[in-house]
């Protein structure tokens, strides 16, 4: 029961060799460039949505915040298509790993902070020790800040890893309950078939959610430091 149960967070293999590259970079194949003057329907809409997110993201940045508006813009992308690649059947999704995660997370909040040391050393020296402190509690306020500045990504990468893979997981264990009551009451199975259905649903607006809310927090540490 367990192997079934977590199958589907396992690496994929084809011939002994592991294929999650590939399917990391499959979704950019969803993503058309233009290359007409007029656009049909579907870049149209994708350009509206980029544009929209960008200017929402991108407004409480100042002129070198906004340079790294092509960062984030790939980033939600990235993470929306990936977290909506594993919600077909017989897929895998990259985001349950919490390697993958944390390989985004990481080097993206470094960068924020190098970016804060470097442009605005004192602003940033100085959120380690808050105004007013008391002396006897400098020590300790200060060891408190630099372990609060150094969990920021693992709290980035946990919490996209647990919101997907927990999703995951629901949807698997109450389909299979679907699967095991439709031999016992047909009633039952299709109230617990629509609960499926409610929460499939929920999973498509979580993927996307989740997409937004790691790309604002990145995007709310590099305000804190340019």
């Amino acid at each position: 029961m367990n192997e079934n149960l977590f199958s589907s967070f396992t690496t994929p293999t084809m011939m002994g060799l592991p294929i999650v590259i590939l399917i990391t970079m499959f979704p950019s194949i969803m993503f058309p460039s233009p290359n007409r003057l007029i656009n049909n329907r579907l870049i149209s809409i994708q350009q509206w949505l980029v544009q929209l997110t960008s200017k929402q993201m991108l407004s409480i940045h100042n002129q070198k915040g906004q340079t790294w508006a092509l960062m984030l813009m790939s980033l939600i992308l990235f993470i929306g298509s990936t977290n909506l690649l594993g919600l077909l059947p017989h897929s895998f999704t990259p985001t349950t790993q919490l390697s993958l995660n944390l390989g985004m997370a990481i080097p993206l909040w470094a960068g924020t902070v190098i970016t804060g040391f470097r442009h605005k050393t004192k602003a940033s020296l100085a959120h380690f020790l808050p105004q007013g402190t008391p002396l006897p509690l400098i020590p300790m306020l200060i060891i408190i800040e630099t372990i609060s500045l150094f969990i920021q990504p693992m709290a980035l990468a946990v919490r996209l890893t647990a919101n997907i893979t927990a999703g995951h997981l629901l949807i698997h264990l109450i389909g299979g309950a679907t699967l095991a009551l439709m031999n016992i009451s047909t009633v039952t199975a299709m109230i617990t078939f629509s609960i499926l259905v409610l929460l499939t649903i929920l999973e498509f607006a979580v993927a996307l959610i989740q997409a937004y809310v790691f790309t604002l927090l990145v995007s709310l540490y590099l305000h804190d430091n340019t």
